[in-house]
C-alpha cells in the first residue's frame, strides 16, 4: 500500500498539519512533511477527525435485504465518515446466535468498506422471555460485547437483571430500547399538543423515563453496564444524570434526527417523520443539545433504519418507524452543535469516534490522530453547504427526513486502516 500524505488539515480543527499514513498506520503528524513518491491529498481549510463509530446501525441483512445489505449499509457508512458501524440484531433470523453474529461480522470483513461489530439479542427472537446465547455470542469469532433488543424493550425487570449480571462477567454491556409497552399501545407519536390536535395515539415521555430510572437502579445493584439507546426527552436526561452523579455506570446516546426535528413536523402526516421514538418537543431538542454538550448524553448514534419505499410511502398509520442517518448525520451534528457553539470539532470527534469505540470496545477505531495509530480518518469539508438529495445516497433505502433541506459539511475522504474507501466524496 503506497503512502499517502493529508496536507494542511485541521487536525480535530485546530491548527493546519500534515498528516502521513504509511500502510494501515499514520506514521507521522506535523508541519511541511514529505514523502517521496506518496500520494498527496491537499487539504487546506478542511477538519480531519479520527473514523467516525456508530454504536446503533441498522444492516437489516440477513432476512430484510430489500431495505439494506451490510455492502450497501456499508458503502453509506463510508460515505458518511464511518470506519466502523454496530449492527443491530433485529434481523430475520435474529441475531441470537453465535451462528447469525458471526454471519453479519464475515459480511461486514468480506465488503470492507468499513469494519462490523455485530450486536447480540438480549432474548431468544426479541421476545423478552428467555436470555438468549450472550456468552456464546462473546465467545464467537464477531467477539460481541454489546447486546440489545432495539426495536423492543427489555421490559421484564428480572429478565434485564439476569442480562446485566451475565454481561459483567466479560465486561459487556446492555444496551436498552427504553419504551414501557404497556403506555404506548397504539402510539403513533409523541403525547402532547400535537398529537392531540391531530387526533394521533401518543407515545408519553414517561414510557421512557420509567425504564430508564428502573434500569439505572438495576445497573446499580447489579454493578454492571448500561447503555441507553436513542434517548428522547428532557426528563430521560435529568435521570441519567442524575444516575451519573451517583456513580453508577450508565451511558447514553442521541440521534441526529432529536437533535433536530420536532413533533411539530408530524402535522405533515409525512409518514418519513414516523420514528421510534417519536420527535420529540422544543423543550426536549433544546434539552439534549445542552446534555450532548455537558456529557450527559455520551455520543451521537445514527439509528440508521432504513426501509423499502412502499413501507414508507402509505397512509401515516401502516407505515415503518424509522429513518435513514448515516449519510447525514455529521452535517446534522455541524448544524445543531458545532455552528450553535456547543461543541468544537474535538467535541465532535470525542462523541462520535472515541466515547463510542470506548463503549462497544472497536478495537483500533477512536484512536487520536497521531503517529503510530490505525489510520482510520475522515475528512471533512465544513465550508461546504448543500441541500440533501437521498438520489445520491449509497444506501439501498431512501427515507431520509432531510430531503431538499439545506445542510452544512460534506465528507470528501474517509481512510479505513490506510485504505481509502472514499475520495472527493465518491466510493473507491
Amino acid at each position: 500500500m503506497s503512502k499517502i500524505l493529508i496536507r494542511g488539515a485541521k487536525v480535530l480543527g485546530g491548527e493546519p498539519q500534515d498528516v502521513l499514513i504509511d500502510g494501515e498506520i499514520v506514521e507521522a503528524v506535523g508541519t511541511g512533511l514529505s514523502a517521496e513518491g506518496a500520494e498527496v491529498v491537499e487539504a487546506a481549510g478542511k477538519v480531519l477527525l479520527p473514523g467516525l463509530v456508530d454504536l446503533h446501525t441498522h444492516l437489516r441483512e440477513p432476512g430484510r435485504e430489500d431495505s439494506e445489505t451490510v455492502l450497501t449499509g456499508t458503502r453509506a457508512a463510508a460515505s458518511g465518515g464511518y470506519t466502523a458501524v454496530f449492527a443491530m440484531a433485529n434481523t430475520f433470523p435474529v441475531a441470537d446466535t453465535a451462528g447469525v453474529v458471526e454471519q453479519v461480522y464475515r459480511l461486514g470483513r468480506e465488503h470492507g468498506y468499513c469494519d462490523v461489530q455485530p450486536i447480540g439479542a438480549v432474548t431468544v427472537g426479541l421476545e423478552g422471555r428467555k436470555l438468549a446465547e450472550l456468552g456464546a455470542m462473546h465467545d464467537s469469532a464477531a467477539g460481541v460485547t454489546v447486546f440489545s433488543d432495539d426495536g423492543k424493550c427489555v421490559d421484564d425487570a428480572v429478565i434485564m437483571r439476569r442480562a446485566l449480571e451475565y454481561v459483567k462477567a466479560f465486561g459487556g454491556v446492555v444496551a436498552q430500547h427504553a419504551q414501557e409497552p404497556r403506555l404506548t399501545e397504539g402510539a403513533q407519536m409523541n403525547e402532547g399538543v400535537v398529537s392531540a390536535e391531530l387526533g394521533l395515539g401518543g407515545w408519553p415521555a414517561v414510557a421512557e423515563e420509567s425504564i430508564i430510572a428502573r434500569d439505572v437502579l438495576l445497573a446499580e445493584h447489579v454493578g454492571s453496564r448500561v447503555h441507553i439507546c436513542h434517548l428522547s426527552t428532557a426528563g430521560s436526561v435529568e435521570i441519567v444524570r442524575w444516575a451519573k452523579s451517583r456513580g453508577i455506570d450508565v451511558t447514553a446516546e442521541v440521534t441526529p434526527h432529536h437533535l433536530l426535528l420536532t413533533d411539530e413536523l408530524v402535522r405533515s402526516y409525512n409518514p418519513v417523520y414516523k420514528v421510534n421514538p417519536p420527535l420529540r418537543t422544543e423543550r426536549d431538542v433544546h434539552a439534549l443539545r445542552e446534555a450532548l454538550a455537558d456529557g450527559t448524553i455520551d455520543i451521537v448514534a445514527t439509528d440508521h433504519a432504513p426501509h423499502p419505499h412502499e413501507d414508507k410511502d402509505c397512509e401515516w398509520a401502516a407505515a415503518a418507524m424509522g429513518m435513514v442517518g448515516l449519510e447525514t448525520a455529521l452535517s446534522v451534528v455541524q448544524e445543531t452543535m458545532v455552528e450553535t457553539g456547543l461543541l468544537d470539532w474535538a467535541g465532535v470527534a470525542s462523541r462520535m469516534s472515541f466515547k463510542p469505540a470506548l463503549i462497544g470496545r472497536a478495537t483500533g477505531h477512536g484512536r487520536p490522530v497521531s503517529a503510530g495509530e490505525p489510520a482510520n480518518l475522515t475528512l471533512v469539508d465544513t465550508e461546504y453547504r448543500g441541500s440533501v438529495d437521498p438520489a445520491g445516497f449509497a444506501s439501498r433505502s431512501r427515507n431520509t427526513p432531510y430531503e431538499g433541506r439545506e445542510l452544512p459539511g460534506r465528507v470528501t475522504h474517509t481512510w479505513l486502516r490506510g485504505k481509502a474507501t472514499l475520495v472527493d466524496g465518491k466510493l473507491t
